[in-house]
């Protein structure tokens, strides 16, 4: 399943990314930025992700490249085994043989690979930001790195929503076809009706793990519900610690007192299993859940009725690597995979949303034709990112330690903890 996959990669990730924040902090202070003299053509090497869905739309994209330019070959393969993608990258990024695309790059580590010297800025080629901005719109601004520039080019989203066992509701005696989900309070009544009726065993069963990435889906999509999109870091700042950040704590620090989530892990999938009635996922869910789950989906609730609501993006791009000996067809090449002939591919291959402006006014016969989809494409224009700041993964580690000790276990207060962390890591983002 993807997210455990992704989970898992992510997981083994902290650590790495971590160590290369400090290696990086001695390293050559090499940037990256390529000379006018070396955007060349020519044949270029490429990694994409071992999903096999995006392995088979990878496959393709690039025969119809390679037909068409025989003298700027790509070599395609999957990223290489190793403890997780991020450290594979890393690893090449250090000893200068890292490919000249990565596929499926995680914006979590792009503000490392940057600092180490990996990443060739975007910005370098001609058209490089107005091709970026016109794709994507308004949701490219996110995707800039604290120096103005775009290291990374927006490629696909998974925006979370709510999933919810329609044949649980209606055991509860709550309207499957109406939802009362409106509301973070309103979530959470939901949440006693369907544990005290017996019909769910918890009403939602996120991960309680401390990984930096498990805020992801439990706190973050509803903080950018409630705030109206707001980052964890803004302008150099934390922004948690505040009344939505506090309300969002407060609502979780009650469905863990009242036994409507659990402190536990679940080894499976809580919601495949029945064991959870609500679950948060993105697109890539609706296969994987099928016919196993009476399914319907609705907003991540904000703290208000009838709002618009934000959530978090759960995204993947692109990114030129700086050992690269041909930049100029790597950028071509980049252009190419997310045109809109490629982008339908990739929707159609895979469900995931490609990071452009109207997806549905784009692609309306795939929408038509795919219903269960277009909630995911009208979240995406809405989508918020991980913060794109210095020392990213220990940011959302520290965040992780706070929410873990006050909000899941109840060690300490929700405002000792969000005070703390908010101080931790105004320093690391400042360093």
């Amino acid at each position: 399943m993807r997210r455990t996959t992704t989970k898992r990669t992510l997981a083994l990730t902290a650590t790495a990314l971590m160590g290369l924040g400090l290696a990086a902090c001695g390293g050559s202070g090499d940037t990256g930025t390529p000379d006018a003299g070396e955007l060349t053509s020519g044949p270029i090497t490429i990694w994409y992700s071992n999903n096999q869905q995006e392995v088979a739309w990878g496959e393709d994209m690039v025969a119809a490249w390679n037909e068409a330019n025989p003298d700027q070959e790509i070599t395609a393969q999957e990223i290489p085994a190793g403890t997780s993608s991020e450290e594979v990258i890393a690893a090449a990024i250090t000893a200068g043989n890292a490919p000249c695309i990565v596929m499926n790059t995680a914006p979590v580590a792009v503000p490392q690979f940057q600092q180490m010297g990996g990443l060739v800025p975007l910005d370098t080629f001609e058209d490089g930001v107005e091709y970026i901005e016109s794709r994507s719109g308004d949701v490219a601004e996110q995707y800039k790195s604290a120096d103005g520039q775009y290291y990374q080019l927006p490629w696909k989203s998974n925006p979370v929503v709510l999933y919810y066992n329609k044949d649980m509701f209606t055991e509860a005696g709550l309207d499957p076809e109406d939802p009362p989900l409106g509301t973070q309070d309103e979530l959470l009544e939901t949440s006693r009706t369907l544990v005290e009726s017996g019909a769910a065993e918890y009403a939602m069963w996120p991960s309680p793990a401390g990984e930096f990435f498990q805020s992801w889906f439990d706190f973050y999509p509803f903080y950018a519900a409630a705030s109206g999109g707001t980052q964890l870091v803004e302008e150099g700042e934390a922004t948690f610690n505040s009344e939505e950040g506090t309300a969002v704590a407060e609502m979780w620090r009650t469905m863990y007192e009242e036994g409507l989530s659990s402190q536990e892990a679940y080894t499976g999938d809580s919601f495949v299993d029945k064991k959870a009635a609500i679950a948060i996922s993105g697109p890539w869910a609706i296969p994987v859940y099928g016919d196993q789950v009476n399914w319907g989906t609705a907003p991540v609730p904000g703290l208000e009725e009838g709002t618009e609501t934000s959530t978090f993006s759960d995204a993947k791009n692109m990114a030129i690597y700086s050992a690269c000996d041909n930049k100029q067809t790597a950028w071509e090449v980049m252009k190419f995979a997310t045109s809109e002939d490629q982008d339908r591919a990739l929707l159609e291959a895979t469900g995931q949303m490609p990071i452009r402006q109207d997806l549905t006014g784009t692609y309306p016969d795939y929408f038509e034709a795919n219903p269960a989809y277009v909630e995911f494409a009208d979240q995406a224009s809405r989508a918020v990112e991980v913060p794109n700041v210095p020392n990213s993964v220990e940011v959302w580690q520290t965040f992780r330690d706070a929410w873990g000790s006050s909000v899941i276990f109840g060690n300490e207060s929700i405002e000792d903890a969000f005070s703390g962390a908010a101080e931790e890591i105004n320093t690391l983002v400042s360093e």
